[in-house]
């Protein structure tokens, strides 16, 4: 298929809703489990040095790094939004425009934050509750790190342009592309060049070189999903893009503040505690990358049926999603309280931290119901033209949702209570926005007529 005749008519427009979230969805949790299993064999090959400080250093990087994350993940979902809806309107060239221009843009934002983050690492460490030689070991592999988040961005804003033309086959291979250099690159790295941490970082730095070629190849050479814009298409670009992407990156950073939370109320407890945590907090991801592959398939479904004006197909596209996470959740949920032992045993955790990972996985992993169901509906409100709704509910999770939840939990139970209030306080917030979002598409199909 021509990169044209790609981008002027939305595959979405017509077939079944259930299908079309099934098969981006599938494509799409392939990549991210592969991205998220390399991040728990990295996380499992530090714990092999025999170290509880290196554990918890990567515990503490990641959260920090979890931010300049989100942010990458806001702009893609920006990006995604932006060009789908072109593509659904029906105008090739506008959309080639739009992708150009936020590439740019995703470029440009991504490395004024890494600038401004060096100086202040040090601190921002310090308030995550990180000391001494951990702190250190934790700063020195951001040091290495940061100068890739703007190609990680890119690999991301990439990948969600091949989302938007459909071609969820080709954006999972931009992640299996790079989970499959991590993979090989960090044992090389950690053990046989004996560079331990600093091995997993510059293992990391390689694979999103990877993420951005690959990325590249099927974006300007299979699709063509680029033109230069002229300035009018830009300014609106840049417009467009701040009106989702602003939201998003707000709804998404939401995320690390609630987990820079749990790190810091489980800090108390010492390095084995944030050593669980940090299992945890690796292990979710790979476990339910289901859900976040979800949230990033239903997008430009939603997207171009948005521009082609098909309410019908927006609420059976919300419905099949809300089927899929409940059936997902369930079986993720038995497969992690069944084998939680196993997962104690391969990470070599003692003490706290095998109590944090078997207790988060027989009791607590059934809370991503919840998660899921409020990342499905944070999609829908980004690409329905409603991303404040996405940033308010985020953050109200991460605030309301998690502070009071933790700390509590953790003065009344200790460690277990901090997991326990993590995954209670999302409950009332992931009901609250599947209502809001048929509203919202109530609201819609008002106006339209």
């Amino acid at each position: 298929m021509s990169g044209s005749s790609t981008t002027t008519q939305g595959k979405f427009l017509q077939g079944s809703t259930m299908r079309h979230v099934i098969n981006m969805t599938a494509t799409g949790s392939i990549g991210l489990i592969a991205v998220f299993l390399v991040d728990v064999l990295n996380l499992l090959y530090i714990s092999q040095l025999g170290r509880a400080e290196l554990a918890a250093a990567i515990g503490y990087a990641s959260t920090l790094l979890f931010f300049h994350t989100s942010v990458g993940i806001g702009l893609s979902i920006a990006t995604t939004a932006v060009v789908s809806r072109a593509i659904g309107s029906g105008d090739s060239l506008l959309s080639k425009q739009l992708a150009a221009s936020s590439l740019f843009l995703i470029t440009g934002i991504c490395t004024a934050l890494v600038i401004l983050t060096y100086p202040l690492l040090g601190l921002l460490f310090e308030l995550l509750g990180a000391q001494g030689e951990t702190a250190q070991l934790a700063k020195r592999f951001c040091i290495i790190v940061l100068p890739s988040i703007p190609l990680l961005a890119l690999g991301m804003g990439l990948s969600g342009l091949l989302r938007a033309v459909g071609d969820g086959k080709r954006a999972m291979f931009v992640t299996l592309g790079a989970a499959a250099a991590t993979a090989i690159l960090d044992p090389l790295f950690i053990f046989v060049f004996g560079w331990g941490l600093d091995g997993a970082a510059y293992a990391n730095i390689t694979a999103r070189i990877v993420l951005v070629t690959i990325g590249c190849f099927g974006v300007l050479q299979v699709h063509r999903l680029y033109a230069r814009p002229c300035k009018v298409v830009f300014r609106r670009g840049v417009k467009a893009f701040a009106s989702i992407g602003i939201p998003a990156i707000l709804t998404n950073v939401a995320t690390p503040f609630g987990n820079a939370a749990v790190t810091s109320v489980i800090a108390r407890y010492g390095d084995q505690a944030v050593a669980g945590w940090a299992v945890v907090s690796r292990l979710t991801p790979m476990a339910f990358a289901g859900l976040f592959a979800l949230s990033g398939a239903i997008g430009p479904i939603l997207g171009q049926n948005l521009g082609a004006h098909r309410y019908d197909r927006l609420r059976s596209t919300m419905r099949d999603s809300l089927k899929l996470t409940l059936i997902y959740v369930a079986i993720v949920w038995f497969l992690l309280a069944i084998f939680s032992q196993l997962i104690v045993q391969a990470f070599d955790a003692k003490g706290i931290a095998a109590d944090v990972i078997t207790f988060f996985c027989i009791f607590v992993a059934g809370s991503f119901l919840f998660n899921g169901s409020l990342f499905v509906a944070n999609a829908a409100f980004n690409n329905l033209g409603y991303p404040l709704y996405s940033t308010m509910l985020n953050w109200g999770r991460s605030t309301i949702g998690v502070v009071p939840f933790v700390w509590f939990g953790g003065a009344w139970f200790g460690a277990r209570g901090v997991i326990a209030g993590y995954g209670l306080g999302v409950v009332f917030f992931g009901v609250v926005s599947v209502w809001l979002c048929f509203r919202v598409l109530d609201r819609l199909e008002r106006r339209s007529t």
